[in-house]
């Protein structure tokens, strides 16, 4: 009994002896037994390329008109953003042309979609102070959409990916593995 305590004494010192860090990996079991919802995965894709197709055609239109876009829309609404509005607009359109392409190919899509959130979330703003609530939700309006409809969409599916991911579909994509290093005593 007093070889085995000292034996494990030996061990433990020759352990604490090594300064470097174990690597521990861990994999995470995929709750359906691998089985992967191809048309669930389809789907993600094809929303995601829709999604992305349509936010570049907005991106394009802000370069149509930057000075328009910088003087009546960022001007007029956005007062306290510091800086050139038309600075501003090369911003938005640059965003709305890059993270798309990001997204779309499922590279750093949650970063992609962050900034896609952000350009909306500042596009349901503008509407809203441009034409208000326009009598939500009940009211039906001439044009048959309200002015923040588009914009609140577009938010809400970059939000989803921004909290999802890019789905499985992609070409960077997490792996159900994960690596920490143990704190040692």
């Amino acid at each position: 009994m007093e070889d085995k305590t000292q034996s494990n004494q030996n061990q433990t010192t020759k352990m604490n002896a090594s300064k470097a860090p174990q690597k521990v990996e861990v994999v995470v079991a995929n709750p359906s037994n691998s089985e992967v919802n191809i048309l669930g995965e389809l789907s993600i894709f094809i929303l995601r390329i829709g999604f992305s197709v349509l936010m570049i055609h907005h991106g394009l239109e802000k370069l149509q008109d930057p000075q328009g876009f910088g003087e009546f829309v960022v001007g007029k609404y956005f007062p306290f953003l510091p800086g050139d509005p038309v600075l501003w607009t090369y911003g938005a359109a640059i965003t709305q042309l890059v993270c798309p392409l990001g997204l779309a190919l499922g590279v750093f899509a949650r970063l992609c979609s962050l900034g896609l959130f952000s350009t909306m979330a500042f596009a349901v703003y503008f509407h809203l102070l441009d034409t208000g609530l326009e009598g939500f939700p009940l009211a039906v309006v001439e044009g048959h959409n309200y002015a923040f409809e588009l914009s609140f969409i577009y938010g809400a599916i970059s939000l989803y990916f921004l909290c999802a991911g890019p789905g499985r579909l992609a070409l960077l994509r997490k792996t159900n593995k994960i690596t920490y290093y143990p704190k040692t005593n």
